[in-house]
């Protein structure tokens, strides 16, 4: 490695070692599947904020690991700063606790992007999902990419997650950047939206020495600070907050001591570069090659649908996870990956959920289309 790659991965390490101490980050576990909520509008474009709480409740009962709240799906792009702000801290309030949180933070500029995951970090979100810059395509070089995560991942009161989604960027971020940055200690993982199952397969691969340790429960499962508040008797709004150090696992002796913190079993997990699928219609092949779960915008009107194919592949049980693949393949790709935000918010609306309607420029679906959706998720219903 070249001395100032060294060095500069000697201050980054300092300066997140800095933080943790402060109490502002921590690793997480971001196994399984995690839906990226739309955003409900009223008829006339208001965001309907009732609706949305009415979508994170129901999600929070599912067996879905987590919610990422403000990705693509959720139209990050067309609100505003301020109904950001709102929808971010709605969706706080209504989920369970036991549900790791991701905010998406990531606009065009650095400062930008900071600000909005400060934000999330006081509201109480677990990490913050960064896309790639793209607006400035032709200028965004490798040494971009990197001076722009770096100064995020630096700063972040949270751990930062990548978010590579060129179907909607335009923008593929090479697969090699992706491995220098993942040798940031505040850097967990990534979000890898092309379908680019050998992609996945080569990031795993190159970032198996990278390790992280999060604090899971016994059973392995993720624990979030407002889990700890919860299980000390805490509302999610107001009581003793739980110190960041308790969840880094600071004094803890080894992955296989447990520990009872805040009247909740907990023990020490080492986690690696933690990739995780975009594209549902490969979620399987995904898992095979590496990743560790997803984050599928057809996990918002089929989330049990998507999790029965990673529950099927974590027992070992290809054969079974490669049949629930097959059967969501159709709808994914056409729902999720063709007809886009329209198209998934009808097919929610067909499973219990609130889609409703996109903002413009998006249009409502057809006739033909909605008849569409239906027929494709007859046999997707959660």
């Amino acid at each position: 490695m070249p001395a100032g790659r060294r060095r500069y991965r000697e201050t980054a390490r300092l300066q997140a070692d800095k933080l943790k101490k402060a109490g502002v980050i921590r690793a997480m576990l971001l196994n399984g599947i995690i839906p990226p909520i739309t955003t409900p509008y009223y008829p006339d474009g208001a965001v309907y904020y009732k609706k949305l709480e009415h979508n994170v409740e129901r999600y929070s009962k599912t067996p879905v690991a987590g919610i990422t709240v403000l990705g693509s799906t959720g139209e990050a792009i067309m609100l505003s700063d301020e109904e950001r702000r709102q929808v971010l801290k709605i969706a706080r309030g209504a989920a369970a606790p036991q549900k790791v949180l991701i905010a998406g933070s990531g606009i065009e500029s650095a400062a930008e992007t900071l600000r909005l995951t400060e934000y999330a970090a006081e509201l109480g979100y677990d990490v913050a999902l960064v896309r790639t810059p793209h607006f400035y395509r032709k200028q965004m070089l490798p040494a971009n990419l990197l001076a722009f995560y770096r100064f995020v991942a630096d700063r972040s009161p949270l751990p930062v997650l990548i978010y590579n989604v060129p179907p909607f960027t335009a923008y593929d971020m090479a697969a090699e950047i992706v491995i220098e940055l993942a040798g940031h200690p505040n850097i967990v993982g990534i979000k890898e939206s092309s379908g680019d199952v050998e992609k996945i397969r080569r990031i795993v691969e190159a970032t198996r020495d990278i390790r992280h340790t999060a604090t899971v429960t016994e059973t392995f499962e993720a624990v979030t600070p407002r889990m700890l508040q919860a299980a000390s008797g805490g509302n999610g709004s107001g009581g003793a907050v739980v110190p960041v150090a308790v969840l880094a696992g600071e004094s803890k002796p080894s992955s296989a001591a447990v520990s009872v913190v805040g009247g909740l079993k907990t023990r020490q997990k080492e986690v690696g570069f933690q990739v995780l699928a975009g594209a549902a219609h490969k979620l399987e092949a995904s898992l095979q090659a590496g990743a560790v779960g997803g984050i599928l915008a057809f996990a918002s009107p089929a989330p049990t649908a998507c999790y029965e194919i990673y529950a099927a592949w974590k027992e070992g049980d290809s054969e079974l996870a490669r049949s629930k693949q097959q059967r969501i393949v159709a709808a994914a790709s056409r729902v999720g990956a063709e007809l886009g935000i329209p198209g998934l918010k009808y097919a929610m609306d067909l499973n219990g959920y609130y889609g409703g309607l996109a903002r413009l420029p998006f249009l409502p679906l057809t006739a033909d289309l909605r008849a569409e959706v239906e027929r494709l998720m007859a046999e997707v219903r959660n």
